[in-house]
């Protein structure tokens, strides 16, 4: 789940190239007018693509600390998403990464870990599937993360997930926002 912050107002319908095929929303559109850029509730930070991936691997480097289990981390890469619905030089960051190579006793320890440190430093605890999922969120350092327990395969390890979401950055320009 990607968090770039709250919304002011939709502009569901408006948007280039959508055909609203109802009525109602067509009528609603023209009384109301469109607009193809909607609105942050927060001030996006004005910093390029290259900070911004340090900044999120400060992070994800302090999550797996408060984890507080060893395995294999294991990082696909980090992404760097234009916010083109909010404006063209804003750009947000994704951070996936996993540790794997663990216990189902190492991911319920991560777990707990996890919930209790998270709360420790600031951080909200949103959503908790059971034991096996939460989402959190940092409002200082404009952060989310969601974090998974990775079911072993027969004979298997287990995984811990983690997904690590920043809000929108105002770039320097569009291209440095397409960056990275």
């Amino acid at each position: 789940m990607r968090d770039i912050g709250e919304r002011r107002r939709s502009s569901r319908w408006c948007r280039p190239g959508r055909v609203a095929t109802v009525g109602y929303a067509v009528l609603l559109a023209l009384s109301v007018g469109c607009s193809n850029i909607m609105e942050l509730s927060y001030t996006p930070e004005r910093m390029d693509p290259g900070p911004a991936h340090r900044k999120a691997r400060e992070v994800s480097d302090r999550l797996l600390k408060m984890a507080g289990i060893t395995g294999e981390v294991e990082e696909p890469g980090m992404r760097t998403t234009v916010c083109d619905e909010y404006g063209d030089d804003l750009f947000s960051v994704q951070h996936p990464w996993s540790v794997g190579g663990l216990t189902y006793g190492q991911v319920d320890t991560g777990m707990r870990n996890l919930r209790k440190a998270l709360a420790e430093s600031g951080w909200k605890v949103e959503f908790q599937e059971r034991s096996s999922e939460m989402q959190a969120r940092n409002e200082q350092e404009h952060f989310t993360v969601t974090v998974s327990a990775r079911a072993a395969p027969l004979g298997g390890k287990a995984a811990l997930d983690f997904s690590v979401y920043s809000r929108c950055y105002r770039a320097a320009s569009h291209s440095a926002a397409n960056e990275a």
